[in-house]
């Protein structure tokens, strides 16, 4: 009953704030006539009045004077007087005069003039009140025209004050007098901004903005403290009008998240009163921390659409499922609060926006509990965003008729049959290994028919003993078998084309040995070997004489090592010494030949260590200037070195490729990564330009960043052209600590919720004779020994529990980390773990 009270008394004080707007026909006339001496002699010190001098009044005013008389109401519930002053015929003074006679309209405050007004720019009432309070709220309200002025205000209030932006198309509009109410209202509260120039919209954030449309954004510049980021911005959806900024402002002023210590029933917040809903979400004593941070991760996703508050289980005795971890309270008399079980924030987000979304998400949990309870094969989750995709589809069943399941007593003998096997280790239950699992099946279909090669998959849940035997440590993992002896481990991107070059690659010989020159060349310009012409790759040739045969062996141990994911040829014959002579190299020496051999590029072989060579010929086959995308972005980042990247929208000019290339080929000693980013191609580059600066700046854009070493970001003059000379005096004077960083990236590293499962650390050593899902009484610990290898030594250490590992996980990121279902699955996990 109090709830209802309070929403009532909340609106009907809603009504009687924004009533002064609305104008009353019929009411007692406000306008005043007076004498000029009569008017100046009214004039009280700090109250504003509207004046207009007249003597006769022409057909052609009288439109005007209807409009300023009507007005009177409105600017009296501001404190302003409107007045129609009489000049005598006799009268020449400074008002009075013919000239000025009706063609100007007076602001006084007291006895001092603030602003003339000619008296076609107030056609209206809205056009009247809204230039009459822009005129006395001057200090309430900046008007600003460029980035810079808006910027150096918001700099200004960090730390101290919240800022209204108000973008209007022209003043003297409705909006533009609801914004100007709305600082008479909120002006010492905040400090309100106010343009009409659409391109400075366009500048804050809001891309393609409509010019014909008025935004307000309320920028939340008192939690900002450091200058270099810039303050949240929060738009106000609705149309601007009085009603809907007084709304939108009492929601910014809200709580960001509320504490509910008592029963979510009785519960009222301003997000209630004002018909948007509120979301609860449960949390815990021991995850506490966890799931403050996911509450303010999902109230600012939410802001302005509804409100968010943790509601702890342990102060409120509530009959709720455990398993629950979302509760739904609507603003709807009598609807009942919906408990609900999600997997991560999107659907928190997405549940507030399709309110039809909450009976969808009741059905399919009553639909789930009953198919556990038939079937009892409930999978766990890992906590990782690939679950959502992974649960989304769970029910389609995978095509994997093409890819044999091997098991322990098949496993041996079919690594046999045919020249390579290719082994997929994974865990039934586990969601990444269900991900890769589609990515395999298309490979699967991508290499039918293809001889030599046998696709297989091995489940760990099922067969622990091979898994265990073949040191598969993480799920999940892929290995390629050579006629059932060495095998090499895949660790590159998932995706069904990377899967599908590296057992194509697999299957040749690294390296390849070529007997003629003519194979040599052939080689070189991608002929040979013919099954690879198809995959696009650098390949790289070594030259050796009979003299190196150190440099050789060195050279064949690192083409073992990169088979799979590069391709090496060997050319040792007696005519080697020609062959290099021809590219300018004397053996030993590399061949790189990039573009199907168009560029041939030869590299003396000076270090001759198996680690140095493979070291250095990962680093050969890296592009002098690449296209930096989200597949090939990893191999740049291990590099350790500062980027020089340019941002473009679309395909880099001509003129900008050839001196960035010259720029790439004279970097001494090849000091940073010069590289470039298609943002049309990768569209993600918008979010890291987002990252860098405050706004989107202008295209193309040269960034220099030092990602592992202070995450300083510099951007490069935009009134200087790309040219090698400009790039370089910039760069000296970077290094000579002459240039201010635009930003500096936060030190949070990027690493995944959570790290990869330790298969081996979290198993017993399998018995074949008990059954797999043994049940084990509380308090019963499986004793857990690490594994060996087959040299007998022990290849892991006694680390940390995920339970452990997961807590210390700080990033709220997307998934319900702390509620009770994770804890839960966690639990569940590491069961079904030990009993392995």
């Amino acid at each position: 009953m109090s709830a209802q009270k309070d929403r009532w008394v909340s609106s009907f004080s809603f009504l009687l704030f924004c009533a002064s707007s609305i104008p009353t026909r019929g009411s007692v006339r406000l306008l005043q006539e007076l004498s000029p001496q009569e008017y100046f002699s009214s004039l009280q010190a700090g109250r504003a009045s509207l004046s207009y001098f007249s003597q006769n009044v022409s057909p052609g005013a009288q439109p005007f004077l209807e409009q300023i008389e009507n007005s009177a109401e409105a600017l009296q519930d501001y404190g302003i007087s409107v007045v129609k002053v009489n000049c005598p015929k006799e009268d020449v003074s400074r008002y009075c005069v013919r000239e000025n006679a009706l063609r100007k309209a007076y602001l006084f405050r007291g006895n001092m003039l603030i602003r003339e007004f000619p008296t076609d720019a107030l056609f209206d009432v809205n056009s009247i009140v809204a230039n009459v309070l822009f005129a006395l709220l001057f200090n309430e309200v900046k008007y600003v025209e460029t980035l810079a002025d808006l910027q150096n205000i918001e700099n200004a209030l960090k730390g101290r004050s919240n800022m209204v932006f108000a973008y209007v198309p022209a003043t003297g509009t409705a909006e533009h007098r609801a914004v100007m109410e709305a600082a008479f209202v909120y002006g010492t509260v905040h400090q309100f901004v106010l343009t009409t120039e659409a391109t400075l919209l366009k500048d804050t954030g809001n891309d393609e903005p409509d010019m014909l449309s008025a935004r307000l954004l309320f920028c939340h510049c008192q939690r900002t403290t450091d200058l270099s980021q810039p303050c949240r911005r929060t738009a106000m959806e609705q149309a601007l009008t009085m009603l809907n900024i007084h709304r939108h402002l009492k929601l910014m002023g809200a709580p960001l998240v509320t504490e509910v210590t008592e029963d979510p029933e009785k519960v009222s917040t301003v997000h209630l009163q004002l018909g948007l809903p509120l979301v609860f979400i449960l949390s815990q004593k021991e995850t506490y921390e966890a799931d403050r941070r996911t509450a303010e991760f999902v109230a600012w996703q939410l802001l302005g659409k509804a409100g968010v508050a943790l509601l702890s289980r342990d102060l409120v005795d509530l009959n709720i499922l455990l398993r629950s971890n979302v509760a739904l309270k609507t603003p709807d008399e009598g609807a009942p609060i919906k408990y609900l079980v999600l997997e991560d924030t999107d659907e928190v987000i997405t549940l507030v926006e399709n309110k039809s979304k909450v009976e969808q998400i009741q059905e399919e949990e009553e639909e789930e509990e009953d198919e556990g309870e038939k079937e009892n094969n409930n999978q766990d989750m890992q906590d990782d965003q690939v679950v959502e995709a992974v649960s989304r589809d769970k029910k389609r069943e995978l095509p994997l008729e093409q890819i044999r399941a091997l098991t322990e007593e098949t496993f041996r003998s079919a690594l046999l049959e045919t020249a390579r096997t290719v082994v997929l280790f994974y865990a039934s239950w586990e969601a990444v290994s269900l991900a890769v699992l589609r990515s395999y099946t298309e490979v699967a279909d991508h290499l039918k028919g293809t001889r030599g090669v046998l696709l297989s998959r091995v489940n760990c849940w099922d067969w622990p003993g091979v898994c265990t035997k073949e040191n598969v440590t993480q799920f999940p993992t892929m290995k390629i078998y050579e006629k059932g002896e060495r095998s090499v481990m895949y660790n590159g991107m998932w995706g069904t084309e990377e899967l599908t070059s590296f057992i194509m690659l697999s299957r040749v010989s690294c390296p390849l040995k070529l007997a003629t020159i003519e194979e040599a060349e052939g080689y070189l310009r991608g002929e040979f070997p013919s099954e690879l012409s198809s995959y696009h790759h650098t390949s790289l040739l070594g030259v050796f004489s009979t003299a190196t045969s150190e440099a050789r062996d060195a050279f064949e141990e690192a083409g073992n090592i990169l088979s799979g994911h590069v391709t090496m040829g060997m050319y040792f014959e007696d005519d080697a010494l020609a062959l290099s002579r021809k590219y300018a190299v004397s053996p030993p020496a590399l061949l790189l030949a990039r573009s199907g051999g168009r560029s041939v590029e030869g590299i003396v072989l000076s270090k001759q260590s198996v680690q140095d060579m493979v070291q250095m010929i990962r680093y050969e086959l890296l592009d002098i200037f690449p296209e930096i995308t989200v597949q090939n972005l990893p191999r740049y980042l291990q590099l350790r070195k500062p980027f020089l990247i340019l941002f473009s929208d679309g395909d880099i000019g001509q003129m900008e490729s050839k001196e960035m290339l010259k720029l790439a080929k004279g970097r001494p000693q090849q000091a940073f990564v010069a590289c470039w980013l298609n943002l049309r191609k990768t569209p993600v580059g918008r979010g890291v330009l987002k990252a860098y600066f405050a706004t989107m700046p202008s295209l193309p854009v040269l960034i220099w960043v030092k990602l592992h070493a202070g995450g300083q970001v510099f951007k490069f003059p935009s009134e200087q052209s790309f040219t090698e000379m400009n790039i370089l005096s910039w760069l000296e004077k970077l290094k000579a600590g002459l240039e201010v960083p635009s930003s500096t990236l936060s030190e949070e590293d990027w690493k995944p919720p959570l790290p990869a499962y330790d298969f081996l650390q979290m198993m017993e050593t399998a018995v074949p004779e008990l059954p797999l899902h043994t049940s084990h009484r509380h308090g019963d610990t499986p004793a857990r020994r690490p594994p060996e290898n087959p040299g007998g030594d022990i290849t892991v250490q006694e680390e940390p529990s995920q339970e452990t590992k997961a807590e210390k996980v700080a990033s709220p990121g997307r998934d319900l980390r702390g509620t009770a279902p994770r804890l839960a699955a966690r639990e569940k996990q590491g069961k079904r773990h030990s009993e392995l």
